[in-house]
């Protein structure tokens, strides 16, 4: 008998494992990964607005050299994991910490690429003290554009139909609801736009190489013909502006949340108000 509410094996844990460890080799190679570096550096200032001290601290996924400086200047001791070494070896929807063991976690760069990313949610929260506070990025709905015709050029040109090559994307407001699926209290979603501009399609295909985010959907996808590149390869290159250069999308996925805790502001009941909003809608009118 099947379990409808198995999470949906969308992607290769294998296949993410091998793009990842690839990717470390090539960024360091290249000079590290800037995109997650560019996620870091924002969490690390949003961090900075929480007046609050955190002792223990989980960073899930990449973890820039920055972002680790950031952690040690603030005197938070720092446990690493993620789908490869030289961490605690875990997939987020797989957690093998016990509960209330942190009062920080920061997810960067991985969570898009998770089987169960409500029950990796819930396991983080679960991971957190009370009161503990949870910081994430990932990149959403939207992003890539230029990659995703190039490659539907490529697919018309093989004549073979479209494939999966780029995994589905989650918006804002779809990754707010998982956040209060997850019973985080106070969530947060919100995305931030960044445009990279390229030379040329491989440059964009190595710096998502250096993350370890390329293809690693269960089904997998054909490989590229001659005659398919050729025409990936034309198709970001028309795209260009005036001076050369595709400008590319990265729409970046901002999460935040709280682990509940009895001493939290709470909302006010509903129909305890005093006075109506009417009444001040009114007297705003008046002015």
């Amino acid at each position: 008998m099947s379990d409808d509410t198995a999470p949906r094996i969308l992607f290769s844990y294998p296949r993410r494992r091998l793009a990842m460890a690839r990717g470390l080799q090539l960024a360091a190679r290249h000079g590290g990964a800037f995109l997650a570096e560019h996620m870091a550096d924002e969490i690390v200032e949003r961090l900075g607005w929480v007046n609050r001290t955190f002792a223990d601290a989980l960073v899930i996924g990449h973890a820039p050299a920055m972002l680790l400086a950031a952690l040690d200047a603030r005197g938070v001791k720092v446990t690493l994991a993620g789908p490869i070494g030289p961490h605690v070896m875990c997939d987020e929807d797989a957690l093998p910490f016990e509960p209330a063991s942190f009062d920080l976690v920061i997810a960067i760069g991985t969570l898009d690429s998770v089987n169960d990313l409500p029950g990796a949610l819930i396991q983080i929260n679960r991971s957190l003290r009370p009161d503990g506070l949870m910081m994430a990025a990932l990149i959403g709905a939207g992003s890539l554009p230029r990659l995703k015709a190039a490659m539907l050029a490529a697919d018309e040109a093989t004549g073979r139909g479209v494939a999966a090559h780029i995994h589905p994307q989650i918006d804002v407001r779809a990754a707010g609801d998982l956040l209060q699926r997850a019973r985080f209290a106070m969530p947060v979603a919100d995305s931030d736009t960044l445009i990279v501009r390229y030379s040329a399609l491989p440059a964009l295909v190595r710096d998502l190489r250096c993350h370890g985010w390329t293809n690693v959907l269960a089904t997998g996808a054909p490989p590229v013909s001659r005659t398919g590149l050729i025409a990936a390869l034309q198709a970001f290159a028309e795209a260009a502006e005036p001076d050369g250069k595709t400008p590319e999308r990265f729409e970046i996925v901002y999460l935040s949340g709280w682990a509940p805790s009895p001493d939290q502001p709470k909302p006010a009941r509903r129909g305890s108000a005093t006075t109506s909003l009417a009444g001040v809608l009114d007297k705003s009118a008046r002015r």
